[in-house]
């Protein structure tokens, strides 16, 4: 499903995933939020909520949240991000509170050092996405499903610049039996199901399994 007009009204956010390449390969720019507020904690990719200052007259909720990703990623580490690629969006089930609808970017690494900010980030890693992966299968590294997904997806770019040409996927996310995460294309999704289709994330135990695209 195409992810240019989602049709919930939510409040939107944006991210930023910054990618390098390393002698292993490319890396992404993750990192740990405090241990208190919102995703306590776990790892992330830079962002946060769409601001007044982020809307321009006519520009659309992807805009709004590109602006978002590349403001709070100079914000919170100092990087002043070019080019962004929209990648995925995702709408948090009906359980999250809040409910903010994100936008994932792509981008390069402008360059320059990490200036993190004290209130809103305790620690920065690059790392390439299966060195993430596997930190959070041994209990390391913890990560909130749209991060997950996210890596994984990425654990076959070849490059930098190795950019999906297709419309961003969209996440409309349903919870199926507390630990399984469910979206459109799988046929337990109450909005888009697929007779024996599998888009989901199953989380019981480490390490997290995904099926689809």
């Amino acid at each position: 499903m195409r992810a240019d007009a989602p049709s919930e009204t939510l409040p939107i956010a944006g991210t930023a995933v910054i990618l390098r390449m390393t002698d292993r390969g490319p890396a992404v720019l993750l990192l740990r939020r405090p241990d208190r507020g919102s995703f306590a904690g776990g790892w992330v990719f830079p962002g946060g909520r769409v601001e007044e200052s982020d809307r321009r007259g006519g520009g659309t909720e992807r805009d709004h949240a590109a602006r978002a990703a590349v403001r709070e990623t100079a914000e919170e580490v100092g990087l002043r991000l070019g080019a962004v690629s929209p990648i995925s969006c995702w709408t948090p089930p009906i359980q999250a509170q809040p409910r903010i609808r994100t936008w994932f970017f792509q981008a390069e690494d402008p360059g320059g050092a990490i200036v993190a900010s004290p209130d809103e980030v305790a620690e920065t890693a690059w790392l390439t996405p299966h060195d993430a992966l596997a930190a959070h299968a041994g209990g390391s590294l913890r990560l909130f499903p749209p991060t997950w997904v996210t890596l994984h997806r990425l654990r076959g770019t070849e490059a930098v610049d190795d950019r999906d040409s297709a419309p961003p996927l969209h996440f409309s996310t349903r919870v199926l039996d507390g630990s399984v995460l469910v979206w459109e294309g799988d046929d337990a999704h109450d909005l888009a199901p697929a007779p024996g289709g599998r888009h989901r994330l199953e989380m019981a135990t480490l390490p997290w399994r995904y099926t689809g695209p």
